[in-house]
């Protein structure tokens, strides 16, 4: 940019006409969406006793409960115990092939999803002084706010309306019967061939769910698949997909579909070569889109573009007053919600200008074996100017992995040469569960050498993460300084 030239605003539409008789409401914080960072924000700020308004007209928790992360793993469970059943010989138990009520399953996901659903009741929400309402929230000016018959005006609002299910366009795709993210829940019928679309964590998760529960199950993925993931850990998780009879397909280009209900047709590109796969049932799971038709951003002054609202580093969008949070700020997904609202918190109320730092927020593909990443990539770590260290320690040589015959996998960290954790991600049992560790690690700025002085239960499969750091030092036993220390010292007794 020429120095003296400043980056040019939005165009601003011009402010809407309200209604006179509309309820006039003044708030310091108003949130618009129910998606989880936008309640978190919600809860701490009338927790510091601010006044609150929440504007959502579906229901509060979206897409991450009803549809998303909640009850796919709800549903990755009765697969889970599905392929356990399977797969029981080596430790002594007869397999067989399980028996699987769809219906049943469906039920369970339910159950699941509706015990859950108090947590975000409307009741739940005015009982902490939140002012809730019903309805679309549509900003009519920068600082107000209509959804009903009520108009809002507050000091700071929240933008949180999540995203929705993204429909590639596919010719044909319209005119045939299809599940998605949000239908495939309430599916009671066995999708006896499943043809998944998608290259992202969804897809291949509901792809070996699907598997375990007694479907054939190909993937479909237009790019490579998990790209935002390492790919060395990805390439031996699609191994592990293929042995359970999962195909996985990348780098395809889908050039139509049709057939009707029961069989359907895809038929794909794949370099040079045409090729045709057929089906009884297609899953469109190609990730999701920002949720900001209706929002009135342009009322407010505040770009975005198909990718989403665009925000700084502290969450802000072009409008000084409001912030974005989650799918529809194109950040990650719920689970980065509490950090999410942390920061437009801080920012918002106490005017500590704290930034987003993406490397501290893990991503997580909750297979099994799952994967997961926090920090660096092993690129952005090993930049050519930079010298990095890259520590690998495999789960055989884990006591309870090998014991509970759960030893596929690999942990594997990024350090710089002088030990600073950089970034970690780990393919096997808990993968999820086993990256807290090394997102703590890199929030505190730790050195690989605070990673072996902790002491851990055993066994443990967690024992993994001090193993791994510890063989930082393997390599130094063999340091001719270090060794005629130790042969000087060794003069004293």
């Amino acid at each position: 940019m020429e120095q003296g030239k400043s980056t040019p605003k939005p165009a601003e539409a011009p402010a809407t006409a309200v209604d006179p008789s509309d309820e006039a409401i003044d708030a310091d914080i108003c949130v618009i969406g129910g998606d989880p960072g936008g309640l978190a924000v919600a809860i701490a700020a009338a927790a510091f006793g601010r006044k609150v308004v929440l504007i959502e007209q579906k229901q509060l928790g979206g897409e991450p409960l009803y549809y998303g992360s909640l009850a796919m793993r709800a549903l990755a469970a009765a697969g889970n115990r599905a392929q356990n059943m399977r797969t029981a010989t080596p430790l002594g138990v007869s397999a067989r092939e399980p028996e699987i009520d769809l219906r049943a399953v469906n039920e369970h996901v339910r159950s699941a999803v509706s015990g859950l659903a108090p947590n975000f009741a409307p009741e739940r929400f005015v009982g902490l002084g939140i002012r809730v309402l019903h309805g679309t929230g549509r900003f009519i000016n920068k600082r107000t706010v209509i959804a009903g018959e009520s108009r809002v005006r507050a000091r700071r609002f929240v933008v949180a309306t999540g995203g929705v299910p993204r429909t590639p366009a596919i010719k044909g795709l319209s005119s045939i019967p299809y599940l998605t993210v949000e239908t495939v829940f309430s599916s009671t019928e066995k999708l006896h061939d499943l043809i998944v679309i998608g290259s992202g964590a969804d897809a291949i998760e509901l792809a070996q769910t699907f598997g375990r529960l007694g479907s054939r199950v190909m993937v479909l993925a237009e790019g490579k698949a998990l790209d935002e993931q390492d790919p060395e850990l990805t390439k031996f998780l699609i191994e592990q997909l293929g042995e359970e009879g999962i195909g996985v397909f990348e780098n395809t280009v889908i050039d139509s579909v049709d057939g009707g209900l029961g069989r359907v047709r895809v038929n794909v590109t794949v370099g040079a070569e045409k090729h045709v796969v057929e089906g009884s049932h297609i899953l469109v799971a190609a990730g999701f889109k920002p949720a900001t038709t209706d929002l009135g951003l342009e009322a407010a002054g505040i770009r975005h573009d198909e990718r989403g609202i665009k925000v700084n580093g502290g969450l802000k969008t072009t409008n000084r007053r409001v912030f974005a949070v989650g799918r529809v700020a194109a950040a990650p997904g719920a689970w980065a919600a509490d950090y999410q609202s942390s920061v437009v918190i801080q920012r918002a109320l106490l005017h500590i200008r704290v930034r987003i730092n993406p490397h501290l927020i893990p991503r997580v593909v909750y297979t099994e074996p799952g994967l997961a990443w926090v920090g660096q990539s092993e690129a952005e770590a090993g930049d050519p100017a930079k010298k990095i260290d890259v520590l690998r320690w495999p789960f055989r040589e884990n006591d309870r992995a090998v014991a509970e015959g759960a030893a596929v996998g690999h942990i594997k960290v990024i350090t710089s040469k002088e030990g600073r954790i950089l970034g970690a991600g780990i393919v096997g049992a808990g993968a999820g569960e086993l990256i807290a560790m090394w997102a703590l690690a890199l929030s505190q700025g730790l050195n690989i050498k605070a990673m072996t002085q902790w002491v851990p239960a055993y066994p443990t499969v967690s024992q993994i993460n001090k193993q791994v750091a510890t063989s930082y030092y393997a390599g130094k036993a063999g340091n001719p300084t270090l060794r005629k220390v130790i042969d000087f010292l060794a003069k004293f007794g």
